[in-house]
């Protein structure tokens, strides 16, 4: 009579346990196929060894890397995927998941009540009112409409014009535009250098204009040195410094929001009609007002990574959710309640990662990514996120486009990318890839992580 033992394989880093007794009692088909996941593991661990770990510009940072198979529930490769990275702009699909869960299928522009008199709009932090992406303007032309006086009920506002950990001094580079609860055009302003005849003389001379035209206090200065034309601004106040240069240049700049009080003078002036604000409370009932489909957000935000767009974007789930415009509220409550089950909970500080204080780690990405497919469909994933040859990915991922479906992420030393990739024996993949404290420029580093993810479609 055979005496039952136990008897452990082990195949790489794979272990697994057979019980013989009356009858080896083994599942043969499933058996085969943990030596496959092993032998996928093991193969896909020597690709990272050999062209990631080893790049000499990665190697000199660290870098976390996770590989996961939805349709299995299995973790095809784990590297650093527990510990903590600066995110970048993929912090961004947290902002995603948010604007996708709670801003329904337009955005909210505003909600409005009237009388004889007036019209009274709560504004919700739309980002899209009179900004240049967006030719089709129904709130603007609603609000001309009328032809009545604008009363801005601004009580909503529980966040601050700049992100917690933001760089102080890019305050007028226009990736680092102010957050505000009525943003028009974009919260920034171009100011063009052209050329220009005198009708007397015909010396040709230069002329500065802005978009939108405003009667803001500027100071001229030229310096024929220059080439290009440059334009500085006071830190809290719409001052600006123009110097003219040989070329003709645009120019875009935040603007100091100052609350709603900028845009209130700008909606005055645009629509001719008189615009104040109060913060008293006001016994109406509101009406909802829609602007534009909110997808046609979420692809720009997504394929231009466009911060100002990601933190609005935040400020609307906030105001949807919790009833005001909080960043830092909505935030921890997301992480405890629709993102509770995160592995491991993230240091997210702002909704475009702007911010160095933002920690997160690649698991907390695969799960985002996992939550986002099975809560809004791959397939409308598909039309937000960029692919190979698009947006972000423009320069990268051209023979996999219609493949790789991913979110980038870049500040100095630091290089993200989450997403989905779809192989060759189409198997749907996620994975993210976090590499941080190199000291080379970034483009190696996206190069190496397009060699490693390539390398996968083609082989699996």
């Amino acid at each position: 009579m055979l005496k039952s033992k136990n008897i452990k394989l082990s195949f790489f880093s794979c272990t697994a346990s057979l019980s013989v007794g009356e009858g080896l009692r083994v599942r043969c088909l499933a058996f085969t196929f943990l030596l496959a996941s092993c032998s996928i593991s093991k193969q896909i661990s020597n690709q990272a060894n050999t062209i990631l770990l080893q790049d000499s510009a990665i190697s000199q940072g660290h870098v976390g890397i996770s590989i996961y198979e939805p349709s299995t529930g299995k973790g095809w490769y784990n590297y650093n995927a527990e510990k903590y990275f600066v995110p970048a702009s993929n912090t961004k699909l947290f902002s995603l998941y948010a604007g996708m869960k709670y801003l329904g299928d337009s955005l909210t522009a505003f909600r409005y009540s009237e009388d004889q008199n007036s019209i009274i709009i709560e504004p919700a932090g739309d980002p899209t009112f009179l900004h240049p992406d967006f030719k089709t303007q129904r709130t603007f032309a609603f609000l001309k409409e009328k032809k009545k006086p604008i009363i801005i009920l601004n009580n909503k506002w529980r966040s601050t014009a700049l992100g917690f950990g933001w760089p102080w001094d890019d305050y007028t580079s226009d990736y680092t535009v102010e957050r505000s609860p009525l943003p028009i055009y974009g919260n920034l302003i171009k100011w063009t250098q052209i050329k220009e005849n005198s009708a007397n003389s015909k010396q040709e001379g230069s002329l500065v204009y802005s978009e939108p035209d405003v009667n803001w206090k500027v100071n001229f200065s030229t310096d024929t040195g220059r080439n290009n034309l440059t334009v500085d601004r006071r830190r809290d106040d719409n001052i600006y410094e123009i110097t003219f240069g040989k070329q003709r240049r645009e120019i875009q700049i935040p603007f100091v929001t100052k609350g709603i009080e900028t845009a209130t003078e700008l909606l005055k002036d645009t629509l001719n009609i008189p615009v104040s604000a109060t913060t008293s409370a006001l016994n109406k009932s509101f009406t909802s007002f829609y602007s534009q489909p909110t997808d046609s957000m979420l692809k720009i935000m997504m394929h231009r990574s466009d911060n100002f767009f990601a933190e609005q974007t935040l400020l609307m789930a906030s105001n949807e959710k919790l009833g005001y415009m909080s960043d830092r509220k909505m935030i921890d409550t997301l992480l405890k309640t629709d993102l509770k089950d995160i592995p491991q909970k993230p240091r997210w500080v702002d909704g475009s990662g702007l911010s160095r204080y933002n920690l997160f780690t690649p698991k907390d990405f695969i799960y985002l990514l996992q939550k986002l497919k099975n809560d809004f469909g791959l397939e409308r994933l598909k039309v937000i996120l960029p692919t190979g040859g698009t947006g972000t990915l423009s320069s990268l991922y051209k023979k996999d486009s219609g493949y790789i479906f991913a979110k980038t992420g870049t500040l100095s030393n630091h290089v993200a990318l989450s997403g989905f990739l779809i192989t060759k024996q189409n198997k749907l993949l996620i994975f993210s890839i976090l590499a941080g404290n190199f000291t080379t420029g970034a483009t190696p580093i996206r190069q190496a992580i397009e060699k490693f993810l390539s390398n996968i479609r083609q082989r699996y």
